[in-house]
């Protein structure tokens, strides 16, 4: 049976990566800051008993390696880093009403957390079968699109977690281990639906990543898709 760890397992597309891997038989380890809170993934947690809830706030390093420490014997095959956030604050995003604090917070979740986990259970990843870390991204974090939509906190957090995955890519080509940027559109989330123009139903934004995490392998480490199997440019 294979395992995959979902960061920011309780709502949005993290919740949905759950439900469709543990339909489809799947070990699921789902991860989120208060799982007390978390009423829809306790409730598929009592549905499925492949369904773990574990705590684990990205952005604290400690919560992580706490976490990690529960699977230190246990392989992972794919890791999935979904959990981050933004802002519906957006004057405060934008050239001359810069909150700087709340910018830290966005980079140290978006940016840091994924790196911060991917290495706390690096060790599990390389044990796994699949052998692959998955980021879901956004297109805003490409150097060459969505340049006139100017949320800066957002799109820096992405696109230094671009480089980082990036980098990542060739350090653990040599471990076999294969790494995924991944942009889910824009989907109805409760994230996505701060912003206009919302599109993407949950469940396909979804369903398109998973395809392309099972497609992924060494050949394609390094890439930055669209949930429906575009190619982004950095």
């Amino acid at each position: 049976m294979p395992t995959v760890l979902i960061t920011g397992a309780n709502r949005g597309l993290g919740l949905e990566f759950a439900t469709q891997y543990a339909g489809e038989g799947w070990r699921v380890i789902a991860s989120c800051r208060t799982p007390e809170k978390a009423a829809h993934l306790d409730r598929l947690a009592v549905q499925n008993a492949q369904v773990g809830v574990v705590q684990m706030d990205v952005a604290d390093h400690g919560s992580v390696d706490a976490c990690a420490a529960q699977f230190s014997d246990q392989s992972i095959d794919v890791l999935i880093n979904n959990a981050g956030i933004a802002s519906d604050d957006f004057a405060h995003q934008m050239l001359g009403g810069f909150d700087f604090e709340n910018w830290e917070n966005i980079l140290r979740t978006n940016t840091l957390g994924p790196m911060k986990v991917t290495e706390a259970f690096l060790p599990n990843i390389k044990a796994g079968d699949q052998k692959k870390v998955v980021v879901v991204s956004s297109t805003v974090g490409s150097l060459t699109q969505m340049n006139a939509y100017p949320v800066y906190p957002y799109a820096t957090s992405k696109a230094a977690l671009n480089k980082g995955m990036l980098l990542m890519a060739e350090q653990l080509r040599s471990d076999g281990v294969s790494v995924l940027c991944l942009c889910p559109g824009h989907a109805k989330t409760d994230m996505g639906m701060k912003a206009e123009g919302a599109s993407v139903e949950v469940e396909d934004a979804v369903a398109g990543m998973r395809s392309e995490i099972a497609n992924l392998s060494l050949a394609s480490t390094g890439s930055f898709t669209r949930y429906n199997g575009e190619t982004i440019s950095w």
